[in-house]
């Protein structure tokens, strides 16, 4: 049993399971990475409206990353393009 997941452990690499390296994840990251450090000075501060506005771009962003992953930005995309690792 223990060359089996052996076998299974060698053939899986990062490229295999994608983990979200493409246009469209990156984007989606940084847009809600973005929102969430403004939420968070708009907490700190006390500004209630723009902790609800930057909730809003959390949002936005989760939609950004799915309309770039149908429109073919995704991991295994017709536009994606891996990168060769070295």
């Amino acid at each position: 049993m223990s060359q089996q997941m052996t076998k299974a452990a060698e053939t899986e690499t990062a490229d295999d399971l994608g983990h979200g390296n493409s246009p469209a994840a990156w984007t989606a990251v940084v847009i809600m990475l973005v929102a969430f450090s403004i939420g968070t000075v708009a907490f700190f501060f006390a500004v209630v409206w723009v902790v609800w506005a930057s909730v809003a771009l959390l949002l936005v962003g989760l939609v950004v990353g799915l309309v770039l992953k149908r429109a073919g930005y995704g991991v295994g995309g017709h536009r994606y393009v891996p990168k060769a690792h070295n």
